[in-house]
């Protein structure tokens, strides 16, 4: 019987090349409608290999699974606020975004694949690890409590930034969507704003991970659990993200609701050594403050700001 961990990786690379080219092979906008499909096409994906888990690992690991891939489609929304930003700070046209997300998700992936990898074997060996995270996690839940929702992200204020204007040959001219610029004249190839753009998205993507990570190893310490929910919520994040000024306008309570989420699991793992949270409870508290935020968002529309 093949291993699963091959099956799960060659399930992945098969959707991503049916995504990119197939499906998508001519860049092109994505509409509303179109990135709803699809976002719901993903999310089923997801909650559906969560019923795997449960005939092949049974009902705490399916619980575990579908609380940590809630928890890491969560905080994905966040990291989607911050790619908008970079779009618009370096004039990228909607029909490239999606195939710059398509490459940014693949760099996401490898880094999660490191990070989960890592996480593991370092709790597994030195277990005071697991507090350093809880700290962490519970630090960053108190920031989102704390923080009244305004994003100061400027892309062209990054390190990242600034160290690719000083190492790279970058060009301003139009990219239409290619990463390197030939130059006939001066015969050299030069770094486009699309390829620094990507740098970035995947530099802010490991800052999130080192709070998306921890939380979901909160949640379990299977391996391929948490590998795969982190994975599965990952792969759609391309067409979550041109939902996403509607989702934000309807959701505006979802940054507290992520504080406290994150708060829950930093508590659960500098408690864990007196009391073990059950995985049941875990996925209920989770799922009870991200609707109870959902209702309390519609109940209580944003005040518009004059």
């Amino acid at each position: 019987m093949m291993n699963e961990w091959v099956v799960f990786h060659l399930g992945v690379a098969a959707l991503l090349f049916l995504d990119l080219a197939v499906l998508n092979r001519k860049e092109h906008v994505i509409e509303f409608k179109e990135a709803l499909k699809w976002s719901a096409f993903w999310i089923s994906l997801g909650l559906g290999f969560g019923f795997y888990i449960y005939l092949s690992r049974g009902i705490d690991s399916a619980l575990e699974y579908y609380a940590a891939y809630i928890i890491e489609e969560s905080l994905s929304v966040d990291n989607l606020m911050v790619f908008a930003v970079i779009f618009a700070s370096f004039n990228i046209e909607r029909k490239h975004q999606h195939r710059l997300l398509f490459w940014g998700i693949m760099g996401a992936i490898i880094m999660r694949a490191i990070m989960i990898t890592a996480g593991t074997q370092l709790i597994q060996q030195f277990h005071f690890i697991m507090y350093i995270f809880g700290a962490i996690l519970l630090f960053t839940g108190i920031k989102f409590l704390l923080s009244k929702g305004e994003n100061h992200f400027d892309p062209r204020a990054s390190k990242v930034f600034h160290l690719a204007k000083k190492f790279l040959p970058i060009t301003d001219e139009p990219h239409n969507g290619h990463f390197f610029r030939y130059d006939p004249h001066s015969k050299h190839h030069s770094f486009t704003l699309y390829f620094i753009a990507l740098l970035i998205v995947e530099s802010t993507d490991v800052l999130f991970a080192i709070d998306s990570v921890p939380a979901v190893l909160a949640i379990s310490r299977d391996t391929f659990v948490v590998y795969t929910s982190n994975i599965a919520a990952v792969m759609g994040l391309r067409a979550l993200f041109f939902v996403l000024e509607d989702l934000i306008k309807r959701f505006h309570l979802l940054q507290p609701a992520l504080g406290l989420v994150l708060s829950f699991v930093g508590i659960k793992m500098l408690i864990e050594k007196w009391y073990v949270i059950p995985v049941g409870v875990n996925l209920a508290i989770v799922l009870g403050i991200l609707i109870s935020a959902g209702i309390l968002s519609k109940m209580l529309p944003q005040k518009t700001k004059h």
